[in-house]
């Protein structure tokens, strides 16, 4: 009998647990995800704008000094952007609620002036800045409060980019590589579902792509050809990795003052954009380039054009304009994989769909999430494949990554903790 009573104890206080979780997931998504859809439209705004006057990117010095001004003005002088998000998951660090609004505006600044940047780091940001102070609203202890940063991350990222599977994995899988925040699912999910239907009724619509050249049957030859594409994508993940972290050494070290340093950065990118419109003819560098993804995935891009994208978000983002990196890595393994995939024997657009998310792979360490994220940018007709080139890209990129605050806690090549951050 009393094991009976235990039983339905505890059946009960798994049911208030989920109760609670959910709602709190229910609340955060509605929130978040009217944020998140406020600042996509802000982006698609800004990028409209930089389009119809790419002359823009010459204000680029003067923008990279006004968003160290409103960092500093703040009194944010150190901004560790999506690092913080994730030290706070684990850690008792907080996530002050200015950093929404400074996030929001250093990015949409950074766009439309033609940096070359993303904007899930911003959501990532966005997301988990909102979620924690909802938390703390609610007088939630700082365990909660990992798990409802972990909900708002989720939540923003779905709003951008309508990938709602995607969104609950990333945010816990992305921050101990090799141990999953199983207690989040729940808030993440419903947090993201909730998100997803607010940006569905607000009119944005889900990325999506239709991929051409899928291989009908599997065989051992086009195997080969596709983890062989997976591991040259593995290295050019480990070069954009390192052209981050080097670059950013060397703006420190040529320039101790954040406003010479934005500014001389503006100066870079915007020459560098001038030179490369009088040679090809257009400004295919700035802002996110989710266009150039797109023409990837339909089979069309320039041999040199990953390259020159791992530099221009290499001097955007380490000068100190605001964005995130995963979109560049959509347009860098994209760009890349529509490259080298023909070389191989593989057709362009397919190879696109598989540079895009083993570069992805790469560089976030996170395997689980990235096949979701094939899934549902590409449909399941692949799903073998990406599988594949998820295993391979995971296993060859080693332990570099884009965020220096992300813990490998257990070794790709045996079963063992070995608790390191990324290169």
């Amino acid at each position: 009998m009393a094991s009976v009573k235990h039983a339905g104890k505890a059946g009960a206080s798994y049911l208030l647990s989920f109760l609670k979780w959910a709602a709190v997931g229910v609340g955060v998504g509605c929130i978040v995800g009217l944020a998140g859809v406020g600042f996509a439209y802000a982006m698609q705004l800004v990028t409209a704008a930089r389009t119809a006057v790419p002359l823009l990117v010459l204000g680029l010095p003067l923008c990279g000094a006004a968003i160290v001004f409103l960092y500093h003005r703040a009194g944010v002088r150190n901004s560790r952007g999506t690092n913080l998000v994730l030290l706070s998951v684990r850690s008792e660090e907080d996530i002050p609620l200015r950093m929404a609004p400074l996030i929001f505006i250093g990015t949409a600044l950074t766009h439309l002036f033609g940096g070359s940047a993303g904007r899930e780091g911003a959501a990532l940001q966005l997301g988990g800045s909102i979620a924690q102070n909802l938390g703390k609203l609610l007088k939630m202890n700082k365990k909660e409060l990992h798990v409802v940063t972990m909900a708002g991350m989720s939540a923003c990222f779905t709003a951008l980019f309508g990938t709602p599977l995607t969104a609950t994995v990333f945010a816990m899988e992305v921050v101990s590589v090799g141990a999953m925040y199983y207690s989040a699912l729940v808030p993440c999910a419903t947090a993201s579902v909730t998100a997803y239907a607010v940006a569905t009724l607000c009119g944005l619509p889900p990325e999506r792509f239709a991929i051409t050249g899928i291989p009908e049957a599997f065989s051992p030859l086009t195997a080969l050809r596709v983890g062989a594409l997976a591991a040259l994508a593995a290295l050019v993940s480990i070069l954009f990795c390192v052209t981050l972290k080097y670059t950013g050494k060397l703006y420190t070290k040529w320039f101790s003052n954040a406003y010479i340093k934005a500014a001389v950065g503006g100066v870079i990118i915007a020459a560098l954009s001038l030179l490369l419109y009088a040679l090809t003819g257009k400004f295919a560098f700035n802002g996110a380039g989710m266009d150039v993804v797109a023409a990837a995935l339909d089979g069309q891009a320039d041999g040199y054009a990953f390259l020159l994208k791992i530099l221009f978000t290499a001097l955007t983002l380490e000068a100190g304009f605001k964005g995130g990196e995963i979109v560049p890595t959509f347009y860098i393994g994209s760009t890349f994989g529509c490259f080298a995939g023909p070389f191989l024997g593989l057709p362009p657009s397919f190879s696109a769909a598989l540079g895009l998310m083993s570069l992805f792979c790469g560089v976030t360490n996170c395997p689980i999430t990235s096949i979701f994220l094939s899934l549902e940018l590409f449909g399941g007709e692949g799903l073998l494949w990406y599988l594949l080139s998820a295993a391979v890209s995971y296993m060859l990129s080693g332990y570099f990554g884009l965020y220096s605050q992300q813990k490998i806690l257990y070794s790709k090549e045996l079963p063992e903790f070995i608790d390191a951050t990324c290169k």
